[in-house]
């Protein structure tokens, strides 16, 4: 087996303000690369000179899909998963079944889906201080209807592991890093190799006295 095919990509999906970066950042503290498709789309739109607004960024990552097929930002991420020169990547936000199966002709894949409610992710997101979040309730549902028509609903159905996120930020971190440290372990014994990465163990705190 080629070293590109023992690779494996993490992919993680969820529906906007589900807690698709907050799964991200578990893997980080595990030291995982992680790469994300909206910072593909953002990057695009730098190039091509528009406003990372979210109406420019919507367009454009449908403009990008017409024009060059559903798997258009998977293929801009092959080049950076191998600089990365790891074995195991997460891939934060694929959007469409066609951008996993991308990934699946060069690596091995396993799917994470982060789920949480409607108003659950709505509340979060009227939070975030960034320019693409939503004004009101409408422009909340238009963006989750413009998710969804790209196809991100059939990559949470597929998805290999499932993750609920109605809890507490620590809670999340706690489930990922133990599905990312279980799933580390299972894909090294298949491949019989000694893995490159050191997962931290976590810290047990001392009884109180």
């Amino acid at each position: 087996m080629s070293a590109k095919r023992l690779r494996t990509i993490l992919v993680i999906a969820g529906m906007p303000g589900a807690g698709k970066s907050l799964a991200s950042d578990a893997a980080r503290e595990l030291g995982l690369p992680v790469l994300v498709s909206g910072d593909v789309i953002r990057e695009e739109a730098r190039k091509r000179g528009l406003q990372p607004n979210k109406a420019n960024l919507g367009r454009l990552m449908l403009g990008l899909r017409r024009e060059e097929g559903m798997s258009a930002v998977a293929r801009r991420l092959i080049p950076l998963i191998e600089k990365t020169g790891k074995v195991f990547v997460v891939y934060e936000g694929a959007r469409n079944v066609e951008e996993v199966e991308e990934l699946r002709k060069n690596y091995r894949v396993l799917t994470i889906a982060i789920h949480a409610a409607p108003e659950t992710r709505f509340h979060r997101l009227l939070k975030r201080l960034r320019s693409d979040r939503p004004r009101n309730k409408p422009d909340f549902r238009e963006r989750d209807q413009r998710e969804l028509r790209v196809g991100v609903g059939k990559v949470i159905a597929l998805a290999d592991r499932m993750v609920e996120n109605e809890e507490s930020k620590h809670e999340l971190r706690r489930r990922m890093k133990r599905l990312l440290k279980k799933t580390i372990q299972e894909k090294w014994s298949e491949s019989s190799l000694k893995p490159r990465l050191t997962i931290p163990k976590t810290r047990k705190k001392s009884p109180k006295r």
